[in-house]
């Protein structure tokens, strides 16, 4: 009995301290968030650009928060000149978002545990420019996933990609292409597996 009023004590301190953490990392870093956020864990975040975030965003970030495993943490990450919108509803686990120039994404999305969303190539593809500091060959595309699109776990969303409105990315894929709406991708690198029936458009809208 004494155990069990210990361990409750003692993930009620774990929480409230991760609270305080998320709170003062999101104020530092100075993010506009919406209400009803919920971050299980820990979040990393480092802002040298613009993060927004709309209402009901839900985040679990740690090992302890997502046992399909991942990043240690998610990350939200800009440069300078940087963007990052998340749009309203929208849940990630455990998983990097990197902006250079402008990831988008829009409401109701759901990110699977340790996906990666990069809309740079961090470096340039000329040897010469890759050895200079900065790197000056560095190319950028936004990336943008539409509303109500579901990224499977362990999947890495490359530069200048539109994900589609309801569309499914299969778990441990490499997506470098658009996807269209209402259709099913996997593998690496994507490709197109079946077109979704109006049964989960419905299924999505509600």
């Amino acid at each position: 009995m004494k155990e069990g009023i210990l361990m409750r004590a003692v993930r009620r301190a774990i929480s409230l301290f991760n609270y305080l953490h998320n709170l003062f990392t999101l104020h530092k870093q100075k993010i506009c968030i919406g209400t009803c956020w919920e971050i299980n864990g820990r979040i990393n975040i480092i802002s040298k650009g613009v993060i927004n975030i709309g209402d009901k965003f839900r985040v679990n970030s740690g090992a302890n928060y997502n046992i399909i495993g991942g990043d240690i943490r998610t990350n939200l990450i800009t440069y300078k000149d940087g963007k990052i919108e998340i749009g309203n509803n929208v849940g990630i686990s455990n998983t990097t978002i990197v902006a250079h120039c402008s990831v988008r994404i829009e409401d109701d999305v759901r990110i699977g545990g340790g996906c990666k969303i990069y809309d740079s190539d961090f470096h340039s593809l000329k040897y010469e420019e890759r050895m200079m500091t900065p790197d000056p060959g560095i190319e950028c595309k936004p990336v943008e996933i539409l509303n109500g699109a579901f990224i499977g776990a362990h999947s890495i969303i490359l530069k200048g990609v539109v994900i589609g409105r309801h569309s499914v990315v299969g778990a441990g894929s490499v997506v470098a292409k658009n996807i269209p709406d209402n259709e099913v991708w996997g593998g690496n690198p994507a490709k197109f597996i079946k077109k979704l029936g109006q049964e989960n458009e419905n299924f999505m809208d509600n």
